[in-house]
């Protein structure tokens, strides 16, 4: 049966990319708008879905496409803020003014603005990212958004020039995407000052013409610990659809750090750091020494982790037991996650998790299977998992929907 399992980039952010709201910034692990439409195809139009991983807001703006409710959770400020322009209504009289006030505006200055210095973010190496010729354009278009609408908070209309500016500054610099996470071109791309104002109107005409489609529905983000999931307006949920990091140490932080610097969420590298310690899944920068002194308080965790824990540790890499602890924290983390989270579902409650399995040093981490148990043990009914998609060449990795169901 695995051996017929394809890839489905319909179920990845590929799939989103000319879908609307759904492509104004990508995320590589996002998954699609069409797999949440599959599993909220049944789901009544008066349920209230949740997403305690928001990221990119997929689930929610899909949600609110079709006329649901939707609340979102996520640790990351800036994909609170990114979020929350996404699935936020805009008046036909808010657009024309970006169109025809604030854009104008902003392509006078922008030329001024070229001829000063300005303001660069503290992101290391940051010529690996662009020229220096490029970053100083940029620069000055930045200096030129700023100059009238101020730095990028709440969800002001806007907000949707912050948009295409963190769109723009992916689409000059020299990231890749043909790998799990971002990577490096060879090449550093060279653009003059009428290239990136091209570039720049072009995105923007993009991102208002979806921004001015009604949503049926609403959707929300909220700054929240996926651990400890919080009720909002005394809400209870019928229908969890989600994605969580996988258990593979890739992390959010990293690809969102050039939005997250241009943009004013972040100044400095530790700030990423001590993030990616509070989100699920990553241990990037100063997280990775805090993961080593980390101890497990968690209790009644499936014997099959603690069997691969320490099958990894003892695999005698220099980095076994780092890995063993990372992805014994994962889990760890999960299980607080499913165990809080009865606290904001209704009875019947329905829960879809789409996830990834893992491989350390060739031992293979059966997240699907690990998720079942957890969940089992924690009082969910109709636990089960279905194959999503294959993840890439090796034959072993996989996405899976782990689904269960809460009966209070």
């Amino acid at each position: 049966m695995l051996a017929n399992v394809k890839q489905r980039s319909d179920y990845t952010f590929k799939y989103n990319s000319k879908l609307g709201r759904h492509g104004w910034l990508r995320l590589t692990p996002a998954y699609s708008v069409k797999l949440v439409n599959e599993l909220v195809k049944d789901t009544p139009k008066e349920s209230y879905i949740l997403d305690p991983f928001s990221g990119t807001a997929t689930t929610g703006v899909a949600a609110a496409e079709l006329g649901m409710r939707a609340h979102l959770f996520d640790i990351n400020p800036f994909l609170l803020w990114l979020g929350n322009i996404k699935c936020r209504a805009y008046k036909k009289s808010e657009i024309d003014e970006i169109a025809n006030a604030f854009l104008p505006s902003i392509l006078s200055d922008f030329h001024k603005f070229i001829k000063e210095d300005n303001w660069v973010p503290n992101i290391h190496n940051i010529e690996r990212w662009w020229c220096g010729h490029t970053l100083h354009i940029i620069a000055a278009l930045r200096s030129a958004i700023a100059s009238y609408c101020g730095e990028p908070r709440g969800t002001h209309a806007r907000n949707l020039l912050w948009v295409a500016f963190s769109r723009l500054i992916i689409e000059t610099s020299s990231a890749a995407f043909n790998h799990v996470s971002m990577s490096f071109k060879g090449d550093v791309t060279t653009f003059a000052a009428s290239q990136i104002e091209d570039l720049f109107i072009e995105i923007l005409k993009n991102i208002l013409e979806s921004a001015s489609k009604p949503l049926k529905g609403k959707a929300k983000v909220f700054l929240c610990d996926s651990r400890s999931p919080q009720s909002h307006n005394n809400t209870k949920y019928d229908h969890v659809v989600t994605s969580p990091p996988y258990p593979n140490r890739m992390t959010y932080i990293r690809e969102l750090r050039p939005y997250m610097y241009w943009t004013g969420f972040l100044e400095e590298a530790k700030e990423a750091g001590e993030l990616d310690w509070k989100a699920i899944g990553g241990t990037w920068g100063t997280a990775t020494s805090k993961l080593k002194l980390w101890e497990n308080d968690v209790s009644g965790l499936p014997d099959e982790l603690l069997d691969i824990v320490h099958i990894i540790s003892e695999s005698g890499d220099k980095n076994s037991d780092l890995m063993s602890q990372y992805v014994y924290k994962y889990f760890s983390d999960m299980h607080l996650h499913f165990s809080e989270l009865r606290n904001v579902l209704n009875t019947g409650a329905k829960l879809d998790y789409v996830v990834g399995n893992s491989s350390f040093y060739g031992n293979l981490v059966r997240t699907e299977s690990i998720m079942e148990k957890t969940l089992e043990s924690l009082g969910y009914s109709n636990v089960s998992n279905s194959i999503v998609r294959k993840r890439n060449t090796n034959k072993e990795l996989y996405e899976f929907c782990v689904s269960a169901k809460w009966q209070d």
